[in-house]
């Protein structure tokens, strides 16, 4: 059976672990997304020149 606590209790519980976090600043964010987007368009182009390559080696061999 699940045991309902004190919702008030909770709520302060709740409030000390996120005094706990802590939180990224502006330039951290900005300098992480970019990163990010910057990895994402570098893998995406090689994936897609990989299947061009691929493409073009299999229409080759085919006879296409």
């Amino acid at each position: 059976m699940i045991k309902i606590g004190n919702p008030a209790k909770f709520i302060r519980e709740v409030r000390q672990e996120m005094d706990k976090v802590t939180w990224p600043s502006r330039k951290e964010t900005t300098v992480s997304t970019i990163m990010v987007l910057g990895l994402a368009t570098t893998a995406a182009t090689f994936f897609v020149v990989v299947d061009i390559v691929i493409r073009t080696l299999v229409n080759w061999i085919i006879g296409i």
